[in-house]
């Protein structure tokens, strides 16, 4: 068979990874392929001091790549929305196969590029946009394909979860771990993708869409950081047996799909509790297998080209299958995609933490118990602390059953309108993930 000639634009982290692993493994990888994957074309700005490209062609220009006839699949490594979205659809519309590691490109224009690739004949392969080296696109869209999605729930922000571990085990506080993060590379300058839950919520989105069969829908995403955590809270939250890690949670309800980023309480002996460090874990719940987990390394230069290269391979041994007998991007054929609504946050249903600060004065439990069982919102347990020495204020934290959320925001309102009580009062949601 003659070989399967690629071009990859960037070579960054993942696209010198991404050249390294064809270049080692390339014996393996024809013997997988059953056709040898040659590397033709590199775009890039620079050169990667990790990644030697020989006699390879190099450009500046990433159009010439999508634009080269000798180019059978083009791979999209120089991230963001604007060029790469202009890159991947101009190497679709010269029937290019394509691959990418773009989160952000697949969850706001997924869409639009599986729509034009379907007319195109050609593929898309996006398994190293979600959770890096490890495989859950194919495990949902393949391995899992009997099975009808409940829920997945996931730690798939590396920098996030690094945080969140450092506070637990050290003690320290979000801004102090957020400065390491940066100085060793976790996280970028400008954090927010990763401390906001934007990441994790672009990737909660292509997971939902292929666990439930619908659009990609990435703006109705409900999305919370994790920047108001304090050691305080962590610190509670493990004396219940918790912990808190950035959970992306997708849930299929009679009312329609939850997809949901946000601090979660997990209990202590679930295996998510006990995903550290910048690791990444997906659990994904079907009614035929029950709850299967997947873990691994979310990010790095060679983990995340593991995934890459996979889906060079894929589309090697699928180069000349018919379009309508390849595996559906998004797990279900595109004439098949269900319009089953995302609900909003205020829809969705989980039980709560809840911690309240208030003066020390006799009654004030009493009210808070009441304020919640007027709105139907059962206490699970109950701590009360000694009044703090500083302001002589005394935590309450309380876990809750579950509950629509319309109905906590309004029991907080309630709350918070307490004389005795100092706003804010902190919420986190919990969940038991069984």
């Amino acid at each position: 068979m003659k070989p399967v000639k690629v071009g990859i634009c960037g070579l960054g982290t993942v696209g010198g990874g991404t050249f390294n692993v064809l270049k080692r493994n390339a014996e393996e990888i024809t013997r997988r392929a059953g056709r040898t994957i040659e590397v033709v074309q590199v775009a890039a700005r620079s050169n990667n001091p990790l990644c030697d490209t020989g006699d390879v062609p190099v450009t500046d220009d990433v159009f010439a790549v999508a634009d080269n006839p000798d180019v059978d699949v083009v791979v999209e490594l120089i991230g963001g929305y604007t060029v790469a979205r202009e890159l991947v659809l101009r190497a679709i519309e010269n029937g290019k196969h394509v691959i990418t590691a773009n989160k952000a490109l697949i969850a706001v224009y997924g869409n639009e590029i599986f729509a034009k690739a379907q007319e195109k004949g050609v593929m898309v392969g996006f398994e190293a946009a979600v959770a890096g080296g490890v495989p859950i696109i194919k495990a949902i869209r393949e391995g899992l394909a009997a099975n009808r999605i409940n829920w997945l729930a996931g730690i798939i922000n590396g920098t996030g979860n690094f945080i969140l571990t450092e506070m637990r085990e050290k003690g320290r506080t979000f801004e102090d771990v957020l400065k390491e993060a940066q100085e060793l590379g976790y996280a970028e300058a400008d954090p927010t993708f990763d401390v906001e839950g934007i990441d994790a919520a672009h990737k909660l989105t292509i997971l939902a869409s292929l666990a439930f069969g619908i659009p990609l829908q990435f703006e109705k995403a409900y999305t919370e950081g994790i920047t108001q955590l304090t050691t305080e809270d962590v610190n509670y939250a493990e004396a219940l047996g918790y912990r808190i890690k950035h959970l992306g949670v997708a849930r299929k309800t009679e009312q329609g799909i939850e997809l949901r980023v946000h601090p979660t309480l997990v209990p202590v002996d679930q295996l998510l509790a006990n995903v550290n460090g910048v690791m990444n874990a997906v659990m994904v719940n079907g009614d035929a297998v029950g709850s299967t987990l997947y873990y691994g390394a979310g990010a790095g230069m060679e983990p995340t080209a593991s995934a890459v290269v996979a889906d060079i391979i894929d589309v090697a041994r699928t180069l000349e299958t018919e379009p309508g007998e390849r595996v559906p991007a998004l797990a279900f054929q595109a004439n098949a995609l269900s319009d089953y609504p995302v609900l909003p946050i205020e829809q969705c249903e989980s039980a709560y933490y809840l911690r309240i600060k208030a003066q020390d004065h006799p009654g004030v439990l009493a009210q808070v118990a009441t304020i919640l069982s007027e709105r139907g919102i059962n206490i699970v347990s109950i701590m009360q602390k000694e009044a703090e020495e500083h302001d002589g204020l005394i935590p309450i934290i309380l876990l809750t059953h579950r509950v629509v959320e319309a109905r906590m925001i309004e029991a907080i309102a309630a709350l918070e309108a307490l004389d005795s009580v100092i706003n804010p009062v902190v919420r986190i949601r919990v969940e038991q993930l069984d």
